[in-house]
């Protein structure tokens, strides 16, 4: 029974077509239909690894890495392919630089370390309270999917297939964030969180939403990540 769970969770859940808003705002030429083809392509990519790595009796993708690494991976794969079907942006050139993408041909060589244009990308299994290492200005793009983790074994938790929940963007200010704390024995890096005010414009401006997810283990939207859990690009 778990082996067919497993076999069917290498099938990424397929994108509603009526959870896409045709009223969002995003900048730079970028539209509903960029942001679906990229987040349809990032399906296609998870399932073509993960059927492979099954047939090879392997774990999925999400179940052999660390989340925050796991989560960059999606981030990394939506900003790269961002640019192949909205050729008004491009990635960002420069390394670790800030936004992950540029206007295109705005910038020399389309690099640049840190700049008030373009977009900011974001991977996260959390519904908000998404964290970054620092608080700035920009406009923030949100990709929040759902997918089993490396521990779900040990717990018990079954397979299931990857899934987009929800995609939220809007133009952030500073005061937008705040710095989060830590404990006397925690080593994680200190990082900034979106303020409920910051989400609730991001929220405002929702660009998809898938209409029949709920959450796998009943966990409460909005909970904070662990420090090990996510990723903080």
């Amino acid at each position: 029974m778990t082996r067919d769970l497993e076999q069917a969770a290498t099938v990424p859940a397929s994108l509603h077509m009526s959870g896409f808003n045709a009223n969002a705002t995003i900048p730079y030429g970028c539209t509903i239909r960029t942001i679906q083809q990229s987040m349809q392509s990032f399906l296609e990519f998870l399932g073509y690894i993960n059927q492979h790595l099954h047939i090879k009796g392997m774990m999925r993708l999400e179940s052999l890495l660390m989340p925050a690494n796991f989560s960059s991976i999606v981030g990394e794969y939506i900003i790269t392919s961002i640019p192949q079907f909205c050729p008004t942006l491009v990635k960002n050139g420069w390394h670790n630089g800030h936004p992950d993408l540029l206007p295109t041909g705005v910038y020399p060589q389309n690099a640049a370390q840190h700049v008030a244009d373009g977009i900011e990308i974001k991977a996260s299994r959390y519904l908000k309270g998404w964290q970054g290492h620092n608080a700035e200005s920009c406009w923030l793009m949100v990709f929040v999917f759902d997918s089993n983790k490396p521990a779900d074994v040990s717990k018990g938790i079954a397979p299931r297939p990857f899934r987009f929940i929800k995609v939220v963007g809007a133009p952030l200010e500073v005061s937008d964030w705040h710095f989060s704390g830590r404990s006397a024995t925690s080593r994680r890096t200190i990082t900034a969180t979106i303020t409920q005010t910051g989400c609730s414009k991001m929220e405002q401006n929702w660009i998809y939403r898938d209409p029949v997810y709920q959450t796998a283990d009943d966990k409460a939207p909005g909970e904070e990540p662990d420090e090990t859990e996510e990723d903080t690009s």
